[in-house]
């Protein structure tokens, strides 16, 4: 994909906050004008599954192009589930208490990220041991996947009900 790995590396960053901040953006446009935050947010979903099955497939297909988008895809449902889930979070709290729900919705953002990552990292450790570090990899992304789906899933009553709670 480039020169170096630190290249590399730089790249595959910038290439998900893009997505990320792409994600952010229309979904701050389509908030505005009144979509609900949980079908939002469950865009979100629905554009980081695909996603990691596009990083996923990119190594038997050998292509840097399809690992590309698919980290922009990841990138971009992330803007649109947090924001939509952010956008949620403030919409449902008591007026006086917007703040608090803000830090709350935060707090649980930074402590999943921190969570995730160690968990990824360990996981993909002992996934690699027996299985070699693609293997390992394609683990971290399916249990991603599944996590999804499960977060789908959670979100159904929320997506079917007339009026959010």
């Amino acid at each position: 994909m480039c020169s170096s790995d630190l290249s590399a590396t730089t790249t595959l960053t910038a290439t998900l906050s893009a997505g990320s901040l792409l994600g952010f953006s229309w979904a701050s446009y389509v908030l505005s004008r009144g979509m609900d935050p949980f079908k939002m947010a469950n865009s979100g979903v629905m554009v980081g599954i695909p996603a990691f099955m596009a990083v996923i497939l990119s190594a038997p297909l050998e292509s840097a192009c399809v690992f590309g988008w698919g980290t922009f895809l990841i990138g971009l449902g992330a803007g649109l589930f947090s924001h939509g889930t952010l956008t949620a979070t403030m919409q449902h709290a008591p007026a006086d208490r917007t703040g608090l729900a803000l830090g709350a919705w935060g707090a649980v953002q930074a402590t999943a990220a921190g969570v995730a990552m160690a968990l990824g990292g360990v996981l993909r450790d002992i996934l690699a041991e027996g299985w070699g570090a693609l293997s390992g990899y394609s683990g971290v992304y399916l249990l991603e996947i599944g996590l999804l789906v499960l977060a789908w899933v959670a979100m159904l009553p929320l997506l079917n009900s007339p009026k959010n709670p």
